[in-house]
């Protein structure tokens, strides 16, 4: 049998000569390259589309300096990234911004504390041309990492750190979570629940510490036996739940801090045929349907726009890589509304 001849692949000089400008003319075009009257731009695009070519990245980057990849650093091991849908719906958000905009997504984990070497050197090591950042917690060395690196990065969630004197402020995306938090208590206590527990997320990051306030700016003489500490996971909102029983049995609402907590809550009620939301009123946060909508009772909740946030961060960050070619304003930080969600829980 004869051997077939491979399919040759459209060449540069191909879309030039098709287009009828230069090498140079056409090589500016598909690399994203300027000034290059829009006839001529015109003229390649349609070479390029009728011929088939794919441009080189190799060739782009020299171009543009820009690598068409954006480094997404979540500040959580494996195992909880891919248990708690919060990550993956945020994830999805970004992805289809960044994809919006052919750009790659690079995923980057912490597994612990040695990670973050590795990840300093990816990030300074002109893989990427920004980094998303976010579950942060209060020590964690990523915005040096970030600055070090050189790159434009944009977080999710309110950081908690300080800039540095001379330092631009570090654009990021949140939730309302304190306002979320005023809507989740005051509804308990318009039901006329008079003993509402809170189950806290982890003290370290800045949406637990803003949820914890805006319970206690509701209850303005918050009593410490109703207070216990979880950590966003559903075996944390279990644990503190028994504890809150074994304390406060008379308890008659719960505001946990996060879905997963609110459903580790749910099961330890429902164990001991306490009553949702007849006895015990609950109320979650967050509002991910995968969690929300699954319980029994369905979660009242506060709802975030996860999916949005992931968007927006993304869109952020995009804004600030073509500041310095468009001459655009700086990308500001942006907090995003909170709405009460209410089902059968409370």
């Amino acid at each position: 049998m004869p051997e077939q001849s491979p399919v040759s692949r459209p060449t540069l000089e191909a879309v030039a000569a098709r287009a009828g400008v230069s090498r140079a003319t056409a090589s500016r075009v598909v690399n994203g390259g300027e000034g290059v009257r829009k006839p001529l731009v015109d003229k390649v695009l349609q070479a390029v589309e009728e011929l088939g070519y794919v441009p080189n990245h190799a060739a782009r980057t020299l171009v543009t300096r820009r690598t068409g990849a954006v480094a997404v650093v979540i500040a959580e091991p494996e195992i909880r990234i891919f248990s708690d849908p919060f990550f993956s719906q945020q994830i999805r958000g970004i992805s289809k911004e960044l994809t919006a905009h052919d750009t790659q997504l690079v995923l980057l984990l912490v597994e612990g504390p040695g990670d973050f070497d590795r990840i300093a050197r990816y990030l300074s090591g002109g893989h990427v041309d920004g980094a998303l950042a976010f579950s942060l917690h209060t020590h964690d060395p990523l915005p040096a990492i970030t600055r070090q690196a050189g790159i434009p990065a944009v977080y999710g969630g309110r950081p908690s750190w300080t800039a540095a004197p001379g330092d631009q402020a570090v654009p990021y995306v949140d939730a309302d979570n304190r306002g979320g938090a005023r809507l989740a208590v005051r509804y308990l206590r318009d039901l006329g629940r008079e003993r509402i527990a809170h189950i806290c997320g982890p003290p370290d990051q800045t949406s637990a510490v803003d949820r914890f306030d805006g319970y206690r700016d509701v209850l303005l003489d918050v009593d410490p036996t109703l207070i216990a500490d979880g950590s966003f996971t559903v075996e944390s909102g279990a644990r503190a739940m028994a504890e809150l029983l074994e304390r406060r049995p008379d308890l008659d609402a719960v505001f946990a801090a996060n879905d997963l907590m609110a459903s580790g809550a749910l099961r330890v009620l429902r164990e001991r045929g306490i009553a949702v939301p007849e006895r015990v009123a609950l109320v979650g946060f967050d509002d991910m349907d995968s969690v929300a909508e699954e319980t029994d009772p369905p979660l009242t909740t506060v709802n975030q726009d996860i999916e949005g946030q992931g968007r927006l961060m993304a869109r952020l960050l995009l804004r600030g890589l073509d500041r310095d070619r468009t001459g655009a304003e700086a990308p500001q930080s942006v907090i995003t509304p909170t709405t009460l969600v209410r089902r059968a829980s409370a």
